[in-house]
């Protein structure tokens, strides 16, 4: 594990925390997401997907951060895709 790997990571994970603890801000500077609000809720769909959106992002920094992107990747392609990977 390298530390461009690991502070990278972190950043990333940052970034992920900011969207989520400023999801207000993001919602009223660039606007309502009309499929989320369709589909997650009336009053707080946006809002939600902006949250979603931001723990994503803190859970792929962190995968970045502890070098188990990768792991990760064939665990889901063959758990959930059933992709045969040697």
């Amino acid at each position: 594990m390298s530390f461009g790997n690991f502070f990278g990571g972190l950043l990333i994970a940052a970034i992920g925390f900011v969207i989520v603890w400023k999801a207000d801000w993001l919602l009223n500077n660039l606007g309502r997401i009309d499929w989320a609000d369709r589909h997650l809720g009336s009053e707080g769909g946006t809002r939600l997907m902006y949250k979603l959106i931001g723990i994503v992002i803190i859970f792929g920094g962190f995968l970045q951060a502890t070098n188990l992107g990768e792991a990760f990747a064939k665990w889901i392609a063959t758990s959930i895709f059933g992709a045969k990977i040697s």
